[in-house]
């Protein structure tokens, strides 16, 4: 399934709404989907990231590593001109 606002193959993260607590593939989604702008998630939250490949659960210093641990899928680069959407330090 593609998704909405990003088309590429590393397009896999799907973050957490510190809000809501639910996983979306992108604050624009969640934004249209959830009546709640996206809140960022702290990053000692054990579980802020899902791989959509694995459907593993990660860590920030897991995410951070730029591929998934479990299954090894590379996550997009330029998330990281995000990051302060998405996390809080």
């Amino acid at each position: 399934m593609p998704l909405a606002h990003y088309h590429t193959e590393v397009d896999i993260v799907v973050l957490k709404c510190a809000k809501c607590q639910r996983y979306y593939a992108c604050y624009q989604c969640h934004d249209e989907l959830a009546g709640h702008h996206f809140a960022p998630v702290d990053i000692d939250d054990p579980t802020p990231v899902l791989c959509g490949v694995c459907r593993n659960t990660l860590t920030y210093q897991q995410y951070r590593l730029g591929h998934c641990p479990y299954c090894g899928h590379a996550f997009n680069p330029k998330c990281q001109l995000h990051h302060d959407i998405y996390f809080r330090s």
